[in-house]
C-alpha cells in the first residue's frame, strides 16, 4: 500500500510497479505518517487520476477507484496486468522497499516473456552442431526410444521446425556454453576444502548424474552383514535427488550463474539462482499446491525420465524423507536464489532413550545382528541387545529368527 497526500506524477511509476509486479494500492490523502487529511473535489480528483492513467500507461492497465465519502480519501487499486510490460514513459518500474524504480534490461527481457506467454527455455538459442548422445541414452533406457531423431527433438521442444535450437536444446546437448553446479565438500569450517568440483558446460543430465555420484562418495555406504548387503544413507538419497532436480528445473538459466552445492559433514546445502516465479508464493511453494514451471521444458523431459514425478511434488517428497528425522530439512527463499538445507538424519522416537534412537537410526532397510550394531555404534553387545529390547517392547522393531542367526529390523 502507498500513500500519497496531493496528486503529483509520481504516483504513476508506482501504477507501472503493480501492473508489472503484483496488485496494489494507493491511497491519496493521506500522509506518509498515516494521516489522514483527504482531497479536495475528490469526483474532479478522481477524473484526474483517471486522465493521467490512460494517457500516460502503455499498455492499458486494469485499475479501480473508490472513495471514502466520510474522510474523502480515494483508494486507487491496481491489478497485476496480463501482459507485461507496462511502461510509464518508456520505463518499466518494480517496487523496491517504499520506492518505484527502472527495472534493468534482465528483469525488462523477463516481463516482455511473460506478456508473450514465454519461457527462456522455449526461445532460440545461437548454438548449432549440437549432439545428445547423453539424452538418448537417457531416453533408450526409459523409454525405449531407437533413436533421437530430429523429429523427436521437435516434439521435445529441443529444437524448432526450421532446425534452430532452443535454449532447453542446448541445456540437454552433451556440450553447451551454461554454468552448471560448483559443487565444494567443506572440512571442519568453510576454510578447509576437501574436495571441488566444477561441473559446467555439460548437458543438464550430467550436471545431475555428477552431482549424485558426489553425493554417494560422501553420504552413503555400503554394509555386509551375513548374506545381507546394506545401502547406509547419512543424508536421503531421494532428499538429494529432489533437491538437486528442483535446483536444475527451476533455476533461472538467463543468468551466469551456477547451482552452488555445499557439504559438510552434518548437511548439505544447495543453492539455485532465482527466487520463486512470479504469482507463486512462499506458502504455496513450501505446501506444494501450487507449481509454476520457470522452464517447462526442462520439467517435462526431467518428468519423462523419471527424474522428478508430479511438478509440485518436490519440496513434499523432500520432507517425506525426513519425516522419522529429529532434523529437519530448511528452506530459504530469497529474491535472488533459494536455498535448501539437507541435514544428517538423526532419529527420534517418542518413549525410548537417546541409545535407543541411535540403535534405530542404524537399522535401516535389511536386517541387521546385534553384533553389527555393536561395531557401528561402538556400545558393547549386552548394551545393544537391552537396546533392541527396548524398541521391541515399544514395538520399533521385530526379532527375525532364533539363536545364532538372531536379526533385528524395523517394524515399518
Amino acid at each position: 500500500m502507498k500513500f500519497k497526500e496531493s496528486i503529483t506524477n509520481t504516483f504513476l511509476k508506482t501504477v507501472s510497479a503493480f501492473a508489472n509486479y503484483g496488485d496494489g494500492e494507493i491511497n491519496f490523502g493521506v500522509k506518509d505518517d498515516g494521516t489522514v487529511v483527504g482531497v479536495k473535489d475528490p469526483v474532479q480528483t478522481c477524473l484526474n487520476i483517471e486522465n493521467k492513467i490512460n494517457d500516460s500507461i502503455r499498455p492499458q492497465v486494469d485499475y479501480r477507484l473508490h472513495i471514502d465519502e466520510q474522510t474523502n480519501v480515494i483508494t486507487l487499486k491496481i491489478f497485476q496486468g496480463l501482459y507485461p510490460p507496462y511502461f510509464y514513459k518508456e520505463k518499466a518500474y518494480k517496487r523496491n522497499d517504499s520506492a518505484s524504480v527502472p527495472v534493468d534490461s534482465l528483469e525488462l527481457s523477463r516481463l516482455i516473456l511473460e506478456g508473450q506467454n514465454c519461457s527462456y527455455d522455449s526461445l532460440p538459442s545461437h548454438a548449432s552442431n549440437l549432439h545428445f548422445s547423453i539424452l538418448e541414452k537417457a531416453l533408450q533406457k526409459k523409454i525405449g526410444i531407437e533413436k533421437l531423431t530430429p523429429d523427436l527433438l521437435i516434439t521435445l521442444g529441443l529444437r524448432e521446425k526450421n532446425g534452430k535450437y532452443t535454449n532447453a536444446g542446448a541445456l540437454f546437448a552433451d556440450e553447451n556454453d551454461y554454468r552448471g553446479i560448483d559443487l565444494v565438500k567443506f572440512g571442519d569450517n568453510i576454510n578447509v576444502m576437501l574436495d571441488r568440483a566444477q561441473i559446467e558446460k555439460v548437458s543438464v543430465l550430467k550436471l545431475y548424474q555428477d552431482a549424485l555420484q558426489k553425493y554417494r562418495q560422501y553420504y552413503q555406504n555400503e554394509v555386509i552383514d551375513g548374506a545381507y548387503r546394506r545401502k547406509n544413507e547419512q543424508i536421503p538419497e531421494n532428499a538429494f535427488r529432489e533437491a538437486i532436480a528442483n535446483a536444475i528445473v527451476h533455476r533461472t538459466w538467463d543468468v551466469n550463474a551456477q547451482i552452488k552445492v555445499a557439504m559438510f559433514d552434518d548437511r548439505i546445502e544447495v543453492t539455485s539462482p532465482g527466487g520463486l516465479p512470479k504469482g507463486l508464493s512462499k506458502e504455496e511453494y513450501l505446501a506444494g499446491q501450487l507449481s509454476i514451471l520457470r522452464n517447462p521444458i526442462i520439467a517435462n523431459i526431467f518428468f519423462r525420465l523419471g527424474l522428478i514425478e508430479q511438478f509440485s511434488t518436490g519440496i513434499q517428497r523432500i520432507l517425506a524423507a525426513y519425516a522419522d528425522s529429529k532434523t529437519q530439512p530448511q528452506f530459504s527463499i530469497f529474491e535472488n536464489s533459494i536455498k535448501i538445507v539437507l541435514p544428517v538424519v538423526k532419529m527420534e522416537l517418542q518413549g525410548v532413550s537417546e541409545d535407543a534412537n541411535e540403535v534405530y537410526s542404524i537399522l535401516q532397510s535389511a536386517p541387521l545382528s546385534s553384533s553389527h550394531i555393536s561395531q557401528e555404534t561402538s556400545f558393547s553387545k549386552n548394551k545393544v541387545l537391552n537396546l533392541l529390547e527396548e524398541l521391541i517392547q515399544k514395538g520399533y522393531v521385530v526379532k527375525i529368527c532364533n539363536g545364532r542367526g538372531t536379526k533385528y529390523r524395523r517394524s515399518k
